[in-house]
């Protein structure tokens, strides 16, 4: 497994990010999808945050990130969704007239990576007997 650091911490906190279109209409059609993994990738950039894997479909984002946790999840998701639908909206007129906003409010998001829950558990509970 690899660490990264920052100052004040060593972590590795990946994450699988999903989120959709607003009344899940397929609007990541027609360059949207292209110009939204570009807005992304820039995003994540600018956010220090490593972009691992990521896929666009019609209705929905999947996204494979790595975070710092100081900054924390819910900032670059906020900042990710905020920054690509201004954009998207501004660059392609039309999606403002099939939905009011671009996302859903919501979002998904999963930690991935280390060892299996039961593994971290038996080795918490064996820290008393070392």
């Amino acid at each position: 497994m690899e660490y990264k650091s920052n100052n004040n911490v060593v972590y590795s906190c990946k994450y699988h990010v999903v989120w959709c279109a607003k009344y899940r209409r397929p609007v990541l059609v027609e360059g949207v999808d292209e110009r939204l993994k570009e807005l992304i990738r820039e995003t994540c950039s600018r956010l220090n945050t490593d972009l691992l894997e990521m896929e666009v479909m019609p209705d929905h984002v999947h996204l494979l990130i790595e975070v710092d946790p100081q900054f924390g999840i819910h900032k670059a998701v906020k900042r990710l969704k905020g920054y690509s639908s201004r954009i998207l909206r501004e660059e392609f007129p039309w999606l403002r007239s099939r939905i009011p906003s671009l996302w859903t409010n919501s979002y998904f998001v999963s930690t991935v990576g280390g060892a299996p829950l039961s593994v971290i558990k038996q080795y918490i509970e064996n820290q008393k007997y070392v």
